[in-house]
């Protein structure tokens, strides 16, 4: 290894980039990609308790006095993963053109414009439910970061690695929904920020007359927001190679698999997503005496406490094996939860419905981890076909393009995922304002789990198939 390769380094800037050489690796190229990610986990983290942030301000808004109905909480819950989605596709190559430090840096300090402008409406319930709308929508910026901080991580680890990187990323990311729904019902019983928070609010429950300060369920986030994104700016690094024009990347809309992964990623995070929306306002408006908020936390923090393990799991028995046998669990699991439900005269089983969805945020989780990586497997070995292994210059090529295409496509089919948290909130609001129950939506996910099962066998998992990973 030549010692510019091995000095490769303006300022924050790694001119050389080789996680493949293990050599490189083993000697600086480990500890520099740690680093990296152990700021992106904290950012991602916050991202995702900032696009979550209305699965339980939504649930609060009646108790506070605010005159919305149930479909209008049911559209602010979704909103934020709609915008978040769709924030999510431009978000998707703004690494390469940008710089991973820089771009990480930049979305997480915009998450302080949601989480100050919540805190600020929730104290006044006269706020117009537009701009109640408006923040809802502002929330997505947190979705948005999800794809890019993806695609970022890819970058530093060797292909071995990545899907247990990956899965570390996203999983200790995917804890900020459960922290938000578990932390937001005790900030907000004290003035823990005097003066600068605002006056409390007066809510009757239980029969008791209580104080509450509901803007602290955002501004809880405002000073780790500006810590993170001050510690991103100064602590990671931009990778050089990295680097690709948007005409470089877009070619992964030409290629099959990045569409065929959009779909199975839709079914893994979509649901993850989806479901941690609309968990709390699906149980308050199916099991009445239930409190929603004591026990819809539990479900993200499976999911996202689990990823890693899918991400290690598939490294070791490969991805289509874990992510077909996940799709299997998850369509048994979606019935069960139908079983349990309130329909006609029956009141329904609380502790089986709960269970149910417990074992389906479980392999959320695992399939999240699972199907992530798979994708830069799938362009990787693509990208390799045909070129000789002796060829220094064809192999640097190669994995340069791979890499690029399969960073492109992370953040692509995370995009395309973020939609489950908007459709399937909507899915249960729409089936019950028709029908006046959430079963229709959820054999509707059903049908999907088994496309999914069916892709992934087909293309991936069974013996012959066209691109084993």
């Amino acid at each position: 290894m030549s010692a510019t390769t091995t000095s490769g380094r303006q300022g924050r800037l790694l001119t050389l980039w080789t996680p493949e050489d293990k050599n490189f690796w083993e000697r600086e190229g480990e500890a520099v990609a740690k680093l990296n990610l152990w700021i992106s986990v904290p950012a991602l983290f916050l991202a995702f308790a900032i696009w979550q942030v209305w699965s339980v301000v939504a649930v609060s808004l009646p108790g506070l006095g605010f005159k919305y109905s149930t479909n209008q909480l049911f559209w602010l819950a979704a909103a934020p993963a709609l915008s978040g989605a769709t924030l999510r596709i431009f978000y998707s190559f703004m690494v390469p053109l940008v710089g991973g430090r820089r771009w990480t840096a930049i979305s997480t300090a915009s998450l302080l414009i949601p989480a100050i402008g919540i805190g600020f409406a929730v104290q006044d319930n006269t706020t117009a439910y537009p701009t109640m709308l408006i923040l809802a929508l502002l929330c997505g910026l947190g979705g948005g970061n999800f794809s890019s901080s993806m695609a970022n991580i890819s970058f530093f680890f060797p292909k071995e690695r990545k899907g247990s990187a990956l899965g570390v990323n996203a999983g200790l990311g995917n804890l900020g929904v459960s922290v938000v729904q578990f932390l937001s019902p005790l900030v907000v019983t004290a003035g823990i920020f005097g003066i600068f928070g605002g006056e409390g609010q007066t809510i009757v429950k239980n029969g008791q007359t209580l104080q509450v300060w509901t803007q602290n369920a955002a501004f809880i986030w405002v000073p780790w927001i500006a810590i993170t994104a001050l510690a991103a700016w100064f602590g990671m690094n931009d990778i050089a190679d990295a680097r690709a024009s948007f005409a470089a990347q877009a070619a992964i809309f030409k290629r099959k698999h990045n569409w065929l992964m959009c779909v199975l990623y839709l079914g893994t995070f979509g649901s993850f997503i989806g479901y941690a929306a609309g968990f709390p306002l699906l149980i308050k408006s199916q099991f009445p005496s239930i409190n929603p908020l004591a026990y819809a936390w539990l479900g993200p923090l499976v999911g996202a406490v689990i990823r890693p393990f899918g991400g290690w799991l598939a490294d070791k028995l490969g991805g289509a094996r874990v992510t077909l046998w996940n799709f299997i669990v998850m369509a048994i699991a979606v019935m069960g939860v139908t079983v349990f439900l309130p329909s006609g005269g029956n009141e329904g089983q609380f502790s089986g419905f709960f269970i149910c969805f417990l074992v389906l945020f479980l392999t959320t989780g695992i399939g999240n981890g699972s199907t992530f990586r798979m994708i830069p497997v799938i362009f990787l070995t693509e990208a390799m076909r045909g070129v000789d292994k002796n060829d220094t210059a064809a192999v640097a090529s190669a994995n340069k393009e791979g890499n690029t295409l399969g960073a492109a496509t992370l953040g692509f089919t995370a995009a395309m995922a973020a939609y489950g948290g908007f459709f399937i909130p909507k899915s249960y609001g729409s089936s019950i304002a028709l029908t006046g129950s959430p079963h229709a939506a959820l054999w509707t996910f059903f049908a999907f789990y088994i496309v999914c099962i069916v892709i992934t066998w087909w293309y991936y998992g069974r013996k012959n198939a066209e691109m084993p990973c």
